[in-house]
């Protein structure tokens, strides 16, 4: 504790509570927790689109491969259509012919032959042998469809038995110069050449690409799946989304396994659509692994924090309580239990600034024991002690306002300091502290005590040793009257007057 120079007012120092401490510790796991948590969901975040990334790539790589590979076969159909409708095709011989036809994007590895449907289905050429045997195809939907649709176009057929392997069927519409139907030219894509090409790539757990036509049938899948080859997947929600948006993403359940799925998918304008596809547990994967130890390493510093606080807050409070415990003992007065002079003048010094600050009265009692040295002489200490104590007990029992403050000023005087307390009402508080004195001393009379009261409202040309100097003259007129009485001092000017006598 420190006093400080102008005030001569002591100064508490800082004090860290148990309840600030515990405030402060929890504040700070929630700070740190919302911290992690919002770290977390950007690495949440983050997980996403790189899994959202790897996808694109992996979808856009297929789609272009496949593309690609398309565009060629498809290059050698249009050739076929193109040179069928020349005079001179049909006077050359067959070797001949066939060169003429067929280059060798049409021979290359899983393709499969091409082969030349007349408008009524019959097969007139394949690339395979020179004298095909003969084959009827106007049954088949490749051929209706160029048939009965000038404008078709490419036309890519379901998945089937094509010639030995599963394949689908590419073909081509022959038209004569003035648009009428003249046959379809016909190839082959083995599926054998999607699942190298799936072979090519790795794979991870919940990875899946689907190849699919643009009515939304199943061409191929990775894993492979034969069941599924064939089925039409057109009402699948996600499904639906790529077939008729060119590139975008979703996040939907699987049309093969019902499994919570980010699905990325790449077409643009080509006949069939590539669908990459990633399980959301696997995408979170690694994200949950690292976020069960950074939770397990928060909770336990959170648990640390928390038992250390705990501690902490033990010893804050049992130093709280000595504390409290030493400054009781520093302001109270070890005989009667009443404040010391050190408190009361810290207390009259507050008071008096509280008084001016609010312009309110503030009273003040000098209480002295009378004959209390010759009785002390007389009867030895130890009785002089328990008459300090007995008027220190009635003191007490007449000050009951929290704001009061009762002391020994020293020795046998006592001073009771009354914060907004008129001289009227200080007065007759002085009158109810020498009355009970009066009758604890019982018949024997051999104690009383005399009471100087003062009442000032303070002013800043006056401090408040203005009020104890009037309630220190009130006290020796009370004394000088005969004791046993209470005497006020009146203002203004602090002259003094016997108002209540024994």
């Amino acid at each position: 504790m420190r006093w400080t120079r102008r005030t001569g007012r002591a100064k508490q120092p800082w004090r860290l509570s148990a309840r600030t401490l515990i405030s402060c510790s929890i504040s700070t796991i929630i700070g740190f927790s919302a911290i992690c948590a919002s770290v977390m969901v950007d690495l949440r975040r983050g997980e996403e689109v790189r899994a959202r990334q790897a996808l694109e790539n992996m979808a856009a790589s297929i789609a272009a491969d496949i593309s690609r590979n398309v565009e060629l076969y498809d290059l050698s159909l249009r050739a076929v259509a193109g040179n069928l409708l020349l005079p001179e095709i049909h006077e050359v011989s067959k070797p001949l012919r066939q060169l003429i036809l067929f280059d060798r994007a049409s021979t290359a590895r899983n393709f499969g032959t091409i082969q030349v449907f007349d408008a009524q289905g019959r097969l007139m050429i394949d690339s395979a042998t020179l004298d095909p045997r003969p084959e009827d195809r106007s049954d088949a939907d490749f051929f209706q469809v160029h048939r009965d649709r000038p404008d078709a176009g490419l036309y890519v057929g379901r998945p089937a038995q094509h010639h030995g392997p599963s394949s689908i069927v590419l073909s081509r519409r022959i038209s004569t110069p003035d648009g009428r139907f003249a046959g379809v030219v016909a190839g082959s894509l083995r599926l054998s050449y999607f699942r190298d090409l799936f072979g090519s790539l790795t794979l991870g757990p919940g990875d899946s690409i689907t190849v699919f036509r643009r009515d939304g049938t199943l061409i191929v899948s990775a894993p492979f799946d034969p069941d599924a080859i064939g089925r039409n997947l057109a009402r699948a929600p996600a499904v639906t989304r790529a077939l008729t948006e060119p590139t975008g993403w979703s996040s939907s359940y699987g049309a093969l396994d019902d499994l919570p799925r980010l699905l990325v998918w790449r077409n643009g304008t080509e006949p069939l659509v590539v669908v990459a596809s990633k399980t959301w547990e696997s995408v979170y994967a690694y994200w949950r692994h690292e976020a069960m130890q950074i939770g397990a390493m928060m909770l336990a510093l959170i648990v640390f924090v928390l038992a250390a606080t705990q501690v902490a807050a033990r010893e804050i409070q049992l130093r709280t309580k000595v504390e409290t415990r030493l400054e009781q003992l520093a302001t109270t007065d070890p005989l009667t239990g009443l404040k010391n002079r050190r408190k009361f003048d810290e207390t009259i010094e507050i008071e008096w600034r509280r008084a001016l600050r609010h312009h309110a009265p503030l009273g003040l009692l000098m209480i002295d024991a009378d004959h209390f040295k010759s009785y002390n002489d007389n009867h030895g200490h130890q009785a002089g002690d328990q008459v300090l104590v007995g008027i220190a007990v009635c003191i007490s029992d007449s000050v009951r306002r929290a704001g009061d403050c009762a002391a020994r000023y020293g020795g046998e005087e006592f001073a009771v300091l009354l914060p907004g307390t008129s001289d009227a009402d200080a007065l007759h508080v002085a009158e109810t502290i020498r009355t009970k004195v009066a009758i604890w001393a019982g018949e024997a009379g051999n104690t009383s005590v005399s009471i100087g009261v003062a009442s000032i409202t303070p002013s800043r040309d006056t401090d408040w040793t203005a009020l104890m100097n009037a309630a220190d003259r009130a006290l020796y007129m009370a004394k000088a009257a005969g004791r046993n009485r209470c005497v006020a001092a009146t203002v203004p000017g602090l002259a003094s007057a016997a108002s209540l006598a024994a």
